[in-house]
């Protein structure tokens, strides 16, 4: 975009500066790029979405085993006591009438039946699942939307961490432009101040001038010790969120924020940022996921008011027989084929209010959804805006610059030829560091108002 053609121009011959204190430890050179490739490998943050999207995919493959057979195994040992017969009445007494097929009718004496103690039983049970009123289907598709709501957090975690740095990375930015503007105005002062020597030992300066001077000195070396342990604060910041060694110190890369300034002069315009941020965006995706996990939820519900239906197949093996009078010390095996049908009949009434809320869930998350869309086009209006006058900005800021740089010659030059005061020297001299600081923020700025923009589009 044409608009942003020189902002290149006002940023891309910015050097950046590692502070002294910083030079004695272990200074490592970074573009955002490592930076990111590092959080993606360290970060706390990304290791604990990764590991939840790990549960999610296993999540999916146990929900897939649903449509697989169910087969069950039960083996059992037993020590069956001996029976104990009584009448009708009650009564241990007399005997019972025991009819035997093809013989008739034996009396058997009632009290203790001697009986097979030892036992044993093993069963065998599969069966497949026909129909489930698509509860299995609803629950591998909500598991699979499980697994892309994984996804997406750890994209959202990855792209948190990366705006995170990059705050970081352009405030150590803004930090070592200022760190080097500073140094050039104490090297300026100090170089007054030595003029001033020299004309005071010619008697044409006064020593209230020098000290006068000195003091402007005094506070230009307290600025730069405040920016350079606010630079420590930072890199402490930057290295402990990377789990990088304690004393490391990061320089960022001059080249590639040159890249990044590059870019701007081609920005496209504010629909196709939209369009961008439309298909790209976690929240509006994570929305999207939700509205659809929603709607399974619905069909699951359904379908506890459904019959299930299932293949039964089953082969049972005991020993001994004591569902007679009688008892028999044998195996008996028995097994059956057939088809089961299951039906809850109380979920006709009961499970009406679950369907209700399950509709009104799905109904509030397309809401949701709708209420995402908003607030992204509102955020990337609102970001693109701020780029536009950070632009504004930087350029209004540079011909501040030039006017500081302009004022603080000519009152030099009256001053050399006592024109003019001692207090216009330092007024120049305060305008002239206010105007270049001012620069220096209003460049970092534009640079983070473009990341925040991608931020926003999820494309950082």
């Amino acid at each position: 975009m044409a608009y942003f053609a020189s902002a290149v121009s006002l940023i891309a011959g910015v050097a950046f500066c590692v502070p002294v204190c910083a030079q004695e430890r272990a200074v490592q050179a970074m573009t955002l790029s490592t930076l990111f490739d590092l959080a993606d490998r360290q970060s706390q943050k990304v290791r604990v979405s990764l590991t939840a999207l790990q549960a999610a995919d296993e999540g999916v493959e146990a929900a897939k085993s649903a449509l697989l057979p169910y087969v069950g195994l039960s083996l059992q040992g037993s020590y069956t006591g001996n029976a104990f017969m009584l009448s009708r009445g009650f009564s241990a007494n007399g005997t019972t009438d025991y009819i035997v097929p093809g013989t008739g009718v034996v009396p058997v004496a009632n009290g203790k039946q001697d009986t097979p103690h030892w036992g044993n039983s093993f069963t065998a049970q599969v069966s497949q699942v026909l129909y489930a009123g698509g509860a299995i289907r609803s629950g591998i598709r909500m598991a699979e939307l499980g697994k892309e709501m994984a996804e997406l957090d750890v994209e959202k975690n990855r792209q948190e961490i990366r705006f995170l740095l990059t705050g970081y990375y352009l405030d150590l930015c803004k930090l070592n432009n200022q760190i080097e503007v500073v140094n050039l105005n104490i090297a300026l002062t100090q170089k007054v101040i030595e003029q001033m020597k020299a004309r005071r030992a010619e008697g044409t300066v006064l020593q209230n001038d020098i000290t006068r001077y000195e003091y402007q000195l005094q506070s230009l070396e307290l600025t730069l010790s405040k920016l350079t342990d606010a630079f420590t604060i930072i890199n402490h910041q930057m290295v402990t969120t990377l789990h990088l060694p304690e004393h490391t110190v990061v320089a960022p890369d001059k080249m590639e924020l040159d890249t990044e300034i590059n870019a701007l002069s081609a920005i496209a315009a504010q629909q196709t940022w939209q369009q961008t941020a439309a298909d790209n965006n976690l929240g509006i995706r994570q929305a999207t996921v939700a509205t659809n996990l929603a709607e399974q939820k619905v069909k699951l519900v359904k379908a506890e008011s459904l019959p299930s239906i299932a293949v039964v197949a089953e082969n049972q093996l005991y020993g001994p027989y004591t569902q007679d009078l009688i008892p028999k010390d044998c195996n008996v095996n028995v097994w059956f084929v057939g088809i089961g049908v299951k039906f809850n009949l109380g979920s006709l009434w009961k499970n009406k209010h679950n369907i209700r809320k399950a509709r009104i869930d799905y109904r509030q998350s397309q809401e949701t959804l709708a209420l995402a869309h908003e607030e992204v086009e509102n955020g990337v209006q609102a970001n693109y805006t701020n780029l536009l006058t950070s632009y504004t900005e930087v350029k209004t800021q540079q011909k501040q610059v030039e006017l500081a740089n302009q004022n603080y010659a000519v009152v030099q030059n009256r001053y050399q030829n006592e024109l003019a005061l001692l207090t216009d020297m330092v007024d120049a001299s305060n305008m002239k560091l206010s105007a270049e600081m001012a620069l220096v923020n209003a460049r970092i700025a534009m640079l983070y108002n473009f990341f925040k923009l991608k931020y926003v589009t999820s494309t950082l």
